[in-house]
């Protein structure tokens, strides 16, 4: 097979008039299928149902130390839950904070005490009505939807194959406007690229003329392998550390895709300072999270090591659903030269770039089609994909004909919307 590109205009019309048809079969079955979200299949789900079981009459409501977790107080979390997410994050346990069942509302939250109360004693960000965040891009659009809530203008920065371009990088945190920027730095969202070392270490020796400058260090998927080779991912706070710059980064996780998606335990690992600013703002906004939920996770994995073989049992679910999308992608696009794609060794999707122009006129293919994706665009910031290119999959929660059946049908919307670029490029 050649590239789509050097077809005759006969080749092309015969191409052309095979994938219209297939895709015209498909249309008229009325299919519902949804790729739009990383949710967690329901099987994936029910690994965990004995959590719910009689845990709590066997432990007695009461954590190591004696606290009743029915009762109020322990404002950081319950001793061995921070340790769990300690040894999850490679931080000591005592500059970690469980909390509650959303990393993204602490994001969230650390953003506007950022804007209202500032940080490091500089004034707050509201103050600075120039004020930009680093967005990575493509990236997570509800990251972009927190700076935006807040009024930053989002500056991209293209995410490379080692991470983010740190060239631009650093040369934007020369801006004292710069006040930070979201990473997803192990299976980065929607690529599912794992920083490099040399990034890392970029990122941890950065000097930002803004004092106040602070990443928001997104570890989403730190355990989620779905090859038992898995990427490594170098520590930032150990690396930090070396140039004393441990105050520029507050990293956030949560058990969100290893237990409940809906029900899981949030945990946010800072500086002895950041920490400090950060508690200073808990003491008042909360008396203590879900004390119960914190000790039935840490009842059920007493170790980093128990959470690892149980993400085992989610890698075996998963894998086979990125093989059967990559398979098919490469079987029908791989040699037509009209799209690229990642090949994740962990995370929860697949990032797939089409030909430009072309992303919103095979995301409405796919829509009337019958399959749901990711709304195209919303991979960056204010949505708008300046080369309208990229398209986020989610393989997790549909089976696997049901991906057969939607990555063929994303395939075909792939090369209707390429030979219509390549008719208007004529």
């Amino acid at each position: 097979m050649k590239a789509l590109m050097e077809y005759t205009t006969e080749q092309l019309n015969e191409f052309e008039a095979a994938a219209q048809k297939k895709y015209d079969e498909f249309v008229a079955q009325g299919i519902s299928l949804n790729m739009a979200r990383g949710k967690p299949a329901s099987e994936q789900l029910d690994i965990y149902d004995n959590m719910l079981n009689e845990h709590f009459k066997e432990i007695g409501f009461k954590s190591e130390d004696g606290t009743d977790c029915r009762n109020y107080g322990i404002l950081y979390g319950i001793e061995e839950c921070r340790k769990l997410f300690g040894e999850i994050l490679g931080v000591d346990w005592k500059n970690v904070i469980a909390c509650g069942s959303s990393s993204l509302n602490l994001m969230f939250d650390f953003i506007a005490q950022g804007m209202y109360k500032g940080f490091a004693g500089c004034e707050p960000w509201v103050c600075n009505k120039n004020r930009k965040f680093i967005a990575v891009v493509p990236g997570y659009d509800r990251h972009f939807g927190i700076a935006q809530y807040f009024g930053f203008e989002l500056i991209n920065v293209p995410m490379t194959d080692k991470g983010p371009d740190m060239d631009l990088v650093e040369e934007l945190i020369k801006n004292p406007d710069v006040k930070g920027m979201f990473c997803v730095p192990k299976y980065s969202n929607p690529d599912g690229i794992t920083y490099s070392d040399e990034t890392v270490i970029r990122l941890a020796s950065m000097k930002p003329v803004a004092k106040d400058f602070r990443v928001i260090y997104d570890n989403a998927y730190i355990v989620h392998d779905v090859y038992e080779e898995g990427d490594e991912l170098l520590n930032i706070f150990d690396e930090a550390k070396k140039y004393g710059n441990e105050d520029n980064f507050v990293t956030f996780t949560s058990t969100s895709k290893i237990t409940y998606a809906g029900a899981g335990v949030s945990a946010m690992a800072a500086s002895d300072r950041n920490f400090k600013e950060i508690s200073d703002r808990l003491t008042l906004q909360i008396i203590s999270y879900d004390k119960m939920n914190q000790l039935r996770h840490a009842y059920f994995y007493k170790t980093v090591d128990d959470v690892k073989e149980q993400m085992k049992k989610h890698a075996a679910i998963l894998r086979p659903k990125f093989e059967t999308v990559l398979r098919i992608l490469s079987e029908e696009l791989g040699e037509l030269g009209v799209a690229k794609w990642n090949e994740p060794r962990g995370g929860y999707f697949i990032s797939l770039d089409v030909t430009t122009g072309s992303a919103k006129y095979v995301g409405e293919l796919c829509k009337k089609a019958g399959v749901t994706l990711t709304g195209v665009g919303a991979t960056y910031p204010y949505e708008i994909d300046p080369e309208d290119k990229n398209i986020r999959l989610a393989p997790s929660c549909p089976t696997v004909p049901e991906l057969e059946i939607a990555t063929e049908i994303i395939c075909l919307a792939v090369k209707l919307a390429a030979c219509k670029e390549i008719r208007e490029g004529k």
